[in-house]
């Protein structure tokens, strides 16, 4: 789902501000890329969750 892209992206983001930050030792920049990396978390989660919903919805009403 379109959750799961954004919250891989999100992720991936904000890996790439954390080792930044550690490089350069800006810690504000390692809490963003914290930050951001927790949100991709939660919109992958969120995703997952709209997968399942769908997938049981489907199943109740026979569509495969």
């Amino acid at each position: 789902t379109t959750d799961k892209i954004k919250g891989l992206a999100n992720e991936a983001v904000g890996n790439v501000k954390q080792a930044a930050g550690n490089v350069t030792g800006n810690d504000k920049l390692v809490a963003e890329g914290k930050a951001q990396e927790l949100k991709g978390e939660a919109q992958k989660t969120v995703g997952d969750a709209k997968d399942g919903a769908k997938n049981l919805a489907d199943k109740i009403t026979g569509k495969h």
